[in-house]
């Protein structure tokens, strides 16, 4: 065979294998999709995937179902999400958590970078510092950190788990304000946000989109957002410069990945059918009501987005000497 048939012949083949992806995509999906959670039911990372996998459900016309797998701040769901079948029907719902657990996990068995196909974010609500009203006598953010400073190591506060956002956050916390609070890692923002309503810990440094429904039940006092400007539907929560603890700005985020060798053709679809639910009244509604934006990061803005974070999250880990209990 000469040269101008191989080159015809690889032709060929590149331009069946784009017909087939195409027709995969147009008959896709002929069955149920799982988005894999990776903690536990009731946190920040489920009021968001959850609205989206029921407008999902009626935009493709087959139930997407959420999979709760807990553990090791995210990484345990994410590992098996990394490991699953790329045929378009498991995709990832990971957060910023993952950016930070290359930092604290040296030996995870999966790289976000290498073994996902970043398809879209779909939310970034800012933490937020929420106590017990029964437990924490502080109104405000200041008489909170003066207390703190006369009771060191007196108070704990709950995480989302060992390297998640909300652990980072109380370590960055205690650092620009010089206090020291003892450190719970749960196994989910979920049982951290109970054990909080419940009172057994009095303070979390939780993502917005979690405790924004206890806080307007009144059963969480916000102190303050660690955001550069105000929440608009929590206008009365100022935000941590406002309150006295200038430069303590964390953001949590939460994005919908592929397994490796997803069909392109798919990942465009998935993509296109995640834009129009965010921007259905029902998601804006809801996310307004969790303290977040309706972002539209796509694709390669979305990969280059989660390589700054890992980069960031790696600094913070470093100069704060945060370890894992």
């Amino acid at each position: 065979m000469n040269l101008k048939s191989n080159w015809f012949a690889l032709f060929m083949l590149l331009g069946g294998a784009a017909v087939a992806s195409h027709a995969e995509a147009q008959t896709w999906p002929e069955k149920p999709i799982t988005f894999v959670v990776p903690f536990a039911a009731g946190g920040g990372t489920d009021a968001f995937a959850r609205p989206l996998a029921a407008q999902l459900d009626m935009q493709l016309g087959t139930r997407v179902l959420i999979e709760n797998r807990a553990g090791a701040g995210g990484t345990v769901g994410a590992s098996q999400a990394s490991k699953a079948a790329p045929d378009g029907y498991t995709f990832f719902v990971g957060a910023a958590h993952h950016a930070i657990a290359p930092a604290l996990y040296p030996n995870l068995d999966y790289n976000l970078e290498r073994d996902f196909i970043p398809v879209a974010l779909i939310a970034r609500p800012p933490q937020v510092i929420v106590v017990n009203p029964d437990k924490v006598a502080a109104k405000t953010l200041a008489e909170f950190v003066a207390y703190l400073k006369a009771n060191p190591d007196k108070l704990n506060y709950g995480s989302a788990g060992g390297g998640t956002t909300h652990h980072l956050a109380g370590e960055l916390f205690k650092i620009l304000t010089q206090t020291r609070i003892v450190h719970v890692p749960y196994r989910g923002a979920g049982p951290a946000m109970q054990d909080l309503v419940a009172g057994h810990v009095p303070l979390v440094f939780d993502g917005l989109g979690s405790s924004a429904a206890q806080i307007r039940d009144g059963k969480l006092r916000a102190l303050a957002v660690a955001a550069p400007k105000r929440v608009p539907a929590f206008p009365d929560i100022p935000t941590a410069a406002e309150a006295g603890v200038p430069g303590y700005e964390v953001s949590t985020w939460y994005g919908v990945f592929a397994p490796k060798n997803t069909p392109p053709a798919i990942v465009e679809r998935m993509t296109r059918e995640l834009q129009k639910a965010m921007q259905t009244q029902a998601i804006k509604d809801a996310w307004e009501r969790n303290g977040s934006d309706v972002p539209d990061v796509t694709g390669k803005a979305f990969a280059t987005m989660v390589s700054a974070e890992t980069v960031r999250w790696q600094k913070v880990v470093t100069e704060a000497g945060v370890k894992l209990d």
